[in-house]
């Protein structure tokens, strides 16, 4: 009888699944920080008869089954069993509960400054609609002690295992299975300075599903929900972003005035009361965009620097030439082809590619072309500086004057 109560207590101590038809083991693994972090492991059943030889049988008798695997995430409604599949989205480890947390609040507004609300409002969606689409958060600074880091491990602490660490060399690898479920993807030093890390960083901001790939294993699509938030030292060339490009969230963030070794235990106590005062509160903004917010409300001084740093003399005469024959001409647009910027930058003595021209016209000013080859008008500037006009063929840009001047207060400002 005494055998029988040790094994019961033994056997009761692990939680055993089966998800299809593979039997998981649910483990909690140590951490340095004295915390544990749940794993699913896959178990043989004949193991499970070695460890259990009294009891397997109730084991398998009481063992919970699923059909397979999914991840909904969220917070305030959490299951881990939905609709017969088990949920891979990992709960809030913290219950809200009501209480100051003016710790965490003056964080939030050393953080996000003069946008406070707004950053109020980015840290509710992510707590209360974690489907909801949000900007790219940037916080930059060339200073150290700023609390970049402090806010990331914050946000960490918080949603647990849904948010992971990257490198910049795990954004850029093919095999994204480990983070491509992750309600935040958080990259600490960034350094995405290629044309392609742009690109897929602008595709995750606004993908509902997205490739997921593992080594050795087929892709397969998901159902993608995440949240990027980048940590840079470098304010001005940390990443490529256009001048027409809008899902970005650019913040300078200060030094802390005062250091505090144990300023992150503060924060941890106060995030129940956090929670609470999220799930609570009312949003300053509403749904605007497809990112929640618009680009003016997230418009910053620090995200017109980057944009700036991708301006170059190229661009600047090709702004200048541009405008000096709409001026000319008193157009309201002007439509070209590839080749006519060509000839029009080669006689201001710029040497430059056709790619060149292209990636200019369409990764920074956003233009694109005209979908088949059709009949347009041009200008170009004769010997003696008389300017023509010229008819042309091709798929062509069009470019309007409120677009031009979009360019220039992007390149001057």
């Amino acid at each position: 009888m005494e055998e029988s109560k040790k094994q019961h207590a033994s056997c009761d101590d692990y939680k055993y699944i089966r998800v299809g038809t593979t039997i998981y083991k649910e483990v909690e693994k140590p951490l340095l920080s004295k915390k544990k972090e749940t794993m699913l492991i896959p178990w043989k059943f004949s193991t499970i008869k070695q460890d259990h030889w009294y009891e397997w049988k109730r084991i398998m008798e009481d063992i919970e089954k699923y059909d397979g695997f999914c991840t909904i995430p969220e917070h305030l409604n959490y299951v881990r069993s939905y609709r017969g599949f088990y949920n891979l989205y990992e709960p809030i480890i913290y219950k809200q509960k009501a209480g100051k947390c003016s710790e965490i609040l003056d964080f939030v507004k050393h953080i996000f400054g003069d946008q406070y609300e707004l950053g109020l409002d980015y840290l509710q969606l992510i707590y209360t609609q974690p489907t909801q689409r949000l900007p790219v958060l940037c916080l930059v600074s060339e200073q150290r002690e700023t609390g970049k880091t402090t806010f990331l491990n914050l946000v960490k602490e918080i949603y647990g295992n849904n948010m992971t660490f990257n490198t910049n060399d795990d954004f850029r690898s093919n095999f994204n299975s480990d983070w491509v479920s992750k309600l935040i993807i958080a990259i600490d030093e960034v350094l995405l300075d290629k044309k392609e890390d742009s690109e897929r960083i602008k595709n995750l901001s606004t993908a509902t599903t997205y490739k997921s790939e593992a080594k050795g294993k087929d892709r397969f699509e998901v159902e993608y929900f995440g949240k990027i938030i980048l940590c840079s030292n470098n304010e001005s060339d940390f990443m490529v972003i256009g001048l027409q490009e809008t899902r970005y969230w650019v913040l300078k963030i200060n030094p802390i005035a005062e250091k505090d070794p144990g300023f992150m235990k503060k924060l941890s106590r106060e995030i129940p009361h956090f929670l609470f005062y999220l799930a609570n509160r009312k949003l300053s903004t509403t749904r605007k965009s497809r990112l929640w917010f618009t680009p003016e409300e997230i418009y910053t001084e620090a995200l017109q620097k980057v944009k700036a740093q991708q301006v170059n003399i190229e661009e600047k005469e090709l702004y200048e030439v541009i405008r000096e024959i709409m001026e000319i001409k008193e157009l309201d647009s002007f439509s070209f082809i590839n080749s006519n910027i060509k000839a029009l930058l080669d006689r201001a003595g710029i040497k430059i590619s056709r790619s060149r021209v292209r990636s200019i016209l369409e990764d920074k000013w956003g233009l694109s072309q005209y979908p088949n080859a059709s009949n347009f008008t041009t200008y170009q500037f004769l010997a003696g500086g008389i300017l023509v006009e010229q008819s042309g063929k091709g798929r062509y840009y069009t470019i309007t004057k409120a677009q031009l001047d979009e360019v220039k207060v992007a390149m001057l400002t």
